[in-house]
């Protein structure tokens, strides 16, 4: 990397800290949405910078949809023990178990979608005023309308009409009782950033992130990891291939691409080279143009 782009680093790296110490200060009961993820990874670095040596000033949270990658939820543990931070953990299966939410049937049943009522639930119990999440703005057009501090309703709704302006490095974490706040420190990021950092950091990730090799389900020319969630049918194909991951969700809505990258130097060039956006793998986002926004104004990350 170059040394502008090592600045450029720098400085978004700065930005980022000034945020998450902007929620310290702001809000009272705070609270990282982590997926396992490499955004939500780049985030706990992030919070490392702004607050060591002391603890986080929030927990962990994780939305745990039952459905998601071993490797992740391995890595997570592991990650939790590493940092000596807190993790709470919002099941799905309690919000189907208690009549919530009910579970998708059918050859594309996700349990994705069921994860609002859960984060929702995990939020009013904790008495979360904020949450900071690592959403970037190049990575789905809704995105785009979102701001740093992005305020939900008493319900949990996001209303893009309602976002508040902010001028130069100000933000507002001014809420009304019931009300909170979505924060996006890497907003400004784009997903060649996230990488170059997790390069120019050395920062640990799942193996799925990396080339191997996995029994994948062929539907509708993406490759679906194999798996007992993964409802299938006469139509669908077993192949073995040499896979990674771009992104990490529930296993019935994360495609896989053909890859032979195993080192981020690979993964960064293999980015760059395709026409493929990072959502393009999420079969979820696919359902309308308007999937992702959709289901943000019902709460969603």
């Amino acid at each position: 990397m170059s040394q502008y782009y090592l600045d450029y680093l720098d400085q978004l790296e700065a930005e980022a800290i000034h945020i998450m110490r902007e929620v310290a200060g702001q809000f009272e009961r705070p609270a990282l949405l982590f997926s396992g993820g490499k955004d939500s990874i780049t985030l706990v670095r992030l919070a490392e910078k702004a607050f060591r040596p002391g603890r986080f000033p929030f927990p962990l949270v994780h939305i745990d949809t039952g459905h998601n990658f071993p490797e992740t939820i391995a890595f997570r543990d592991h990650l939790v023990k590493e940092i000596g931070e807190e993790l709470i953990v919002g099941y799905v299966q309690d919000s189907i178990d208690a009549g919530k939410v009910q579970e998708k049937t059918g050859k594309y049943a996700s349990r994705n979608v069921l994860q609002t009522v859960t984060l929702l639930d995990v939020i009013q119990e904790n008495q979360f005023d904020a949450c900071i999440g690592g959403a970037r703005r190049d990575e789905e057009k809704a995105r785009a309308k979102e701001r740093i501090f992005s305020v939900r309703d008493d319900f949990g709704q996001w209303q893009p009409k309602k976002q508040r302006p902010e001028l130069w490095n100000i933000y507002n974490g001014k809420i009304n009782k019931g009300e909170n706040v979505r924060i996006f420190p890497i907003s400004n990021w784009t997903e060649i950033d996230v990488w170059s950092y997790i390069l120019k950091e050395q920062i640990a990730l799942p193996s799925i992130y990396f080339t191997h090799q996995r029994t994948c389900v062929l539907r509708d020319n993406q490759l679906m990891a194999d798996s007992p969630f993964l409802n299938k049918d006469a139509d669908d194909v077993l192949v073995e291939k040499q896979v990674r991951f771009r992104t990490v969700g529930d296993m019935t809505c994360t495609a896989a691409v053909a890859s032979e990258a195993n080192t981020i130097e690979e993964i960064i060039e293999e980015i760059k080279a395709s026409k493929t956006t990072e959502r393009g793998t999420r079969i979820d986002d696919k359902q309308s143009e308007a999937a992702m926004e959709d289901r943000k104004k019902e709460g969603y990350f």
